[in-house]
């Protein structure tokens, strides 16, 4: 057995980490001591995980570990925001110290990564959930919002789109890259911070691009064209993905425009800035892409290449509809 509450956290939260100066005081007191450094603004959020509906319940410790931040940082990314510090609550049905150590490793490996500190947090026995807040700058006034776009401005995502999602669909036999792709999002924390003063509205992709494009517009109560064949997608996507069965939506269209998990950065950009961001992206293993335009009318229509409308069978998770899934 791995302890009590204090040994656990001694034992797997309590490690060496990267030696923030922002940090005055962090585990160890009944409160994190934190100082926010001039000219910056702090941006805050917070997500929980909860087994059997954020990930299967086979998912190995290290992965929980990992997407538990990373979806977090995402969400610092799509802010244009640095990540500084998190705190991490965590409900155990039982304190069995290899899942422990394999769940702080993937954890910590990705804060390390990114320099982010662990700076409290709190521990309890029930049913397997996680949740993390994080923290981080972005210098003052810049921050990306949802709020922004306009008429004419055009809608880039980083990666690629539908790899979780298959990898869901297809469990076991999913290839290694998509089971990656679930199991280890990768967020787009370096391409955020290249987006403040060009992209005019950020938000990442998790529950699904039409879903949370969707909310980016409503902020201003537009519209949008997306052209889904511009959408990208993987060599491992496309490899597994297939024709689909006959009388059902292909999972070539469906997943990359409905399926979450992905964690990619969706955003707007003003026609005289699109090339600044492309050639500053490009510098970056994600890249990004055009997927359509902002217009003035509300509600957003896709279309395939050829001119043709295409109506999608679903518009992304929603955490409250009677099945789980829009």
């Amino acid at each position: 057995m791995a302890g009590t509450e204090f040994e656990i956290i001694q034992r797997y939260f309590t490690r060496k980490q990267p030696g923030r100066v922002d940090v005055i005081a962090g585990i160890g007191d009944d409160a994190a001591l934190l100082r926010v450094p001039a000219g910056m603004d702090l941006v805050a959020c917070i997500d929980t995980l909860v087994a059997g509906v954020h990930f299967p319940q086979q998912t190995s410790a290290a992965a929980i570990g990992h997407k538990a931040l990373a979806v977090n940082l995402s969400d610092l990314a799509a802010m244009g925001a640095e990540p500084a510090w998190a705190t991490l609550s965590l409900t155990l049905p039982d304190n069995a110290p290899s899942w422990l150590e394999d769940f702080a490793q993937g954890f910590f490996s990705l804060a390390e990564r990114h320099r982010v500190q662990l700076v409290g947090g709190d521990t309890t026995r029930g049913p397997l959930v996680v949740t993390v807040q994080a923290h981080g700058f972005v210098p003052a006034g810049r921050a990306l919002r949802r709020q922004g776009a306009q008429p004419g401005d055009r809608i880039y995502v980083t990666g690629t789109l539908g790899d979780a999602g298959l990898a869901l669909q297809l469990q076991e036999t999913a290839a290694s890259v998509l089971r990656s792709r679930l199991d280890f999002p990768e967020p787009r924390v370096d391409a955020g911070l290249l987006l403040p003063g060009l992209a005019s509205a950020a938000i990442d992709i998790s529950d699904g691009l039409l879903a949370d494009l969707g909310h980016l517009l409503e902020a201003d109560d537009l519209g949008a064209v997306i052209e889904v064949d511009a959408v990208p997608r993987s060599d491992a996507f496309l490899a597994s993905a297939g024709p689909g069965e006959a009388g059902k939506p292909s999972r070539f269209y469906e997943l990359p425009l409905s399926a979450g998990d992905d964690y990619e950065l969706c955003f707007t950009v003003p026609e005289q800035h699109c090339a600044a961001v492309e050639h500053r992206l490009a510098t970056l293993p994600c890249g990004c892409r055009a997927i359509g335009v902002v217009e003035a009318r509300p509600g957003i229509r896709c279309q395939r290449a050829d001119g043709e409308d295409y109506l999608p069978a679903g518009s992304g998770y929603q955490h409250f509809a009677e099945d789980g899934h829009g």
